[in-house]
């Protein structure tokens, strides 16, 4: 299967942006492989993120996930403060103790602006987001998170894999 759409100015990027190498993670906060998944990809952009591009996509279990969706949800309320990555970082590590009331807890940790986040958190494009991020996702064939696109192409195997297989094609 194949990345529809292509990664675009609306997507969350890290690492180098005219990068070879496309990586788009399809995620959900609540979801244990994904959390499972973060400490991998992190080393893989501590030691590849010059060399490669990391997108992230939201991709809510909604049904198994009661925090999923609110959770992309804050956190794309934080982009709109230049501090999404900051924010997806922070769900992951804190995983196990997700929440409503925690996800408001980290954006005063993380120092936003809270009469803004309260203003923003209300706009319905925050949820239109996650809906084409998701949407996106299912036109792509993903069935489950986490998922991996390398350069377009579903990658079938997980977040150890995918940091072997950089290990082997970036110099």
């Amino acid at each position: 299967m194949s990345l529809k759409p292509a990664v675009s100015k609306t997507d969350h990027i890290q690492g180098k942006k005219d990068a070879s190498i496309v990586i788009v993670e399809y995620g959900d906060y609540q979801c244990p492989y994904c959390g499972a998944a973060y400490p991998v990809l992190k080393e893989m952009m501590k030691k590849y993120g010059k060399q490669i591009k990391f997108v992230f996509r939201n991709f809510p279990l909604s049904e198994m996930h009661q925090y999923a969706r609110p959770a992309a949800i804050v956190a794309e309320a934080t982009a709109l403060q230049g501090k999404f990555w900051e924010m997806h970082d922070a769900i992951y590590e804190n995983q196990r103790i997700l929440s409503e009331p925690f996800l408001l807890e980290l954006v005063e940790k993380l120092e936003l602006d809270p009469h803004q986040f309260n203003v923003d958190i209300k706009k319905s494009e925050l949820a239109a987001k996650v809906d084409s991020d998701f949407e996106s996702g299912i036109l792509s064939g993903v069935n489950g998170t986490p998922s991996f696109f390398v350069n377009g192409r579903k990658f079938n195997a997980g977040a150890e894999d995918l940091l072997q297989l950089m290990s082997e094609i970036v110099k």
